[in-house]
């Protein structure tokens, strides 16, 4: 039987140049995972931190965008009422009265509309008037001292009565007697008036009827 014997001795350059590439390779494939291990590809610097809160993550509101935001207009803007939306009512305490009642005199107003809107209801715009038949008998413009204006709210479908109704002594005034003393009264014993009232130069559409005994 034959053997086959290496033969021994100095090897070529191929062979050690072929060994010296195999050590390289084997050195590079573990400097890559070495590298792999410390990089940790895909991982970012905040992943390796406790994760933010989402109020944290949500970004704030700009003024750019804030400005954006339409604003409703509303009566403290100066909406004006519209006149053929309000209604006013002549209010009286009564319908008849005896011969020592005075009669108290107020009225309301109502916004018929579908938003609010503001009216000027002071007394500087209110008007009181008592009349029977085309006579006028009684004015609360006649005497009136210290008038104020008052912008006022009216809110859709709200009735806002009169906050201090007025008292008729039952006298005939005008813009010369502002005396009561000096005033006549007017004509009782069943005598029918009508308080007409106007607000802001809105009158009500029907008089309050008043029968004096």
């Amino acid at each position: 039987m034959s053997t086959i014997k290496h033969p021994v001795g100095r090897q070529s350059s191929k062979v050690y140049r072929r060994r010296r590439f195999v050590v390289g390779l084997g050195l590079l494939a573990v400097l890559v995972i070495l590298l792999l291990i410390i990089v940790q590809p895909g991982v970012s610097k905040g992943d390796a931190t406790a994760p933010k809160t989402p109020a944290a993550d949500a970004p704030a509101a700009s003024a750019d965008a804030a400005a954006t935001i339409p604003e409703v207009a509303t009566a403290a803007d100066g909406a004006a009422c519209d006149p053929s939306m309000v209604q006013i009512a002549a209010i009286t305490d009564a319908t008849k009265y005896a011969a020592n009642a005075l009669p108290k005199l107020s009225l309301s107003l109502t916004n018929t509309g579908a938003t609010s809107c503001v009216i000027n209801a002071g007394n500087a715009r209110q008007v009181f008037t008592v009349m029977s038949g085309e006579d006028v008998y009684w004015a609360s413009t006649d005497c009136q001292t210290n008038p104020v204006d008052a912008q006022v709210t009216l809110k859709p479908g709200v009735v806002m009565p009169l906050a201090t109704p007025i008292t008729w002594d039952r006298t005939r005034s005008a813009v010369d007697t502002c005396d009561v003393a000096t005033r006549t009264a007017v004509p009782a014993s069943g005598a029918s008036y009508y308080l007409h009232v106007a607000v802001d130069g809105i009158e009500a559409a029907e008089p309050a009827l008043m029968i004096l005994n």
